[in-house]
């Protein structure tokens, strides 16, 4: 995870934050345009996540629920200005597993993730907050059908249609077959995974978590060690650490399509 020390002007964030920044040191942690990310060396670690308004209401639920099963950072205040949403939470210990440690290790840290995303399914989640999280990912599908949204390179290598009309295809066959039946993080990929020397510590960024169907979180838990490791080798391994009995490997590529059409 990339800091680079800032100097932090206290003006720019909202009151309630600002008592954090005092005598602090401030680094920016962002790794997308359209979030920004701080972190804030003190009291063992802080990070404040700013993104447009609205933005991340359901982060700040997912992060206190998963907190909650000793899954994810505390939450320490979120705040929802007229422009932005802002999400203050404690450093969950070690880091997230792009760090060269983890990637030196490609065999151990495919069976890792693998293994973790089968006990993150596993867990009851009674009292999951987002009860049905399959509601907002359809109406992404089919809102992308809609503008005719497209990413045939998404998934090169991985999963390939020979046009958008056959991806839309394979994603209408497979809406139907999604289930509501296990905890998903939404964002299964390699940076949003915390270890602390091998030991698993925590989830973030987990927006898009809830009660849905297990192929969207394997979906992306195989693209991240091809994208992030650069080859597709480690497939089957992952789905073997898995549990193949588990994955329907035509709705894996219909999740696929759906993805690649999906208006985010």
């Amino acid at each position: 995870m990339n800091r680079v020390r800032i100097e932090a002007d206290p003006t720019l964030f909202p009151e309630q934050i600002r008592p954090c920044l005092r005598d602090a040191a401030v680094y920016d942690s962002s790794c997308s345009p359209e979030a920004r990310v701080w972190y804030i060396d003190r009291d063992g670690g802080l990070f404040l996540k700013r993104y447009a308004a609205g933005k991340l209401k359901n982060e700040a639920v997912m992060t206190a629920y998963y907190h909650s099963l000793g899954l994810s950072a505390e939450v320490l205040s979120y705040i929802a200005a007229d422009e932005y949403d802002w999400l203050l939470t404690r450093r969950v210990p070690g880091e997230d597993c792009t760090h060269p440690m983890y990637r030196a290790e490609p065999e151990r840290l495919c069976d890792k993730t693998a293994e973790r995303l089968r006990m993150l399914h596993e867990i009851r989640a009674d009292g999951c907050p987002v009860k049905d999280r399959l509601e907002s990912y359809r109406a992404t599908v089919l809102s992308g059908r809609e503008h005719e949204k497209y990413e045939p390179e998404l998934f090169r290598g991985l999963w390939e249609f020979p046009s958008a009309e056959e991806a839309w295809r394979c994603a209408e066959r497979g809406l139907p077959q999604l289930k509501k039946d296990v905890l998903i993080h939404g964002d299964y990929c390699l940076p949003n995974v915390i270890l602390d020397n091998w030991k698993f510590s925590g989830f973030i960024d987990i927006g898009a978590g809830g009660i849905s169907d297990r192929h969207i979180d394997l979906l992306w838990g195989i693209w991240t060690l091809s994208f992030n490791l650069g080859t597709a080798r480690w497939t089957d391994r992952f789905m073997d650490a898995y549990g193949r009995e588990l994955i329907d490997p035509e709705l894996l590529r219909c999740v696929a399509a759906m993805e690649m059409i999906g208006d985010y």
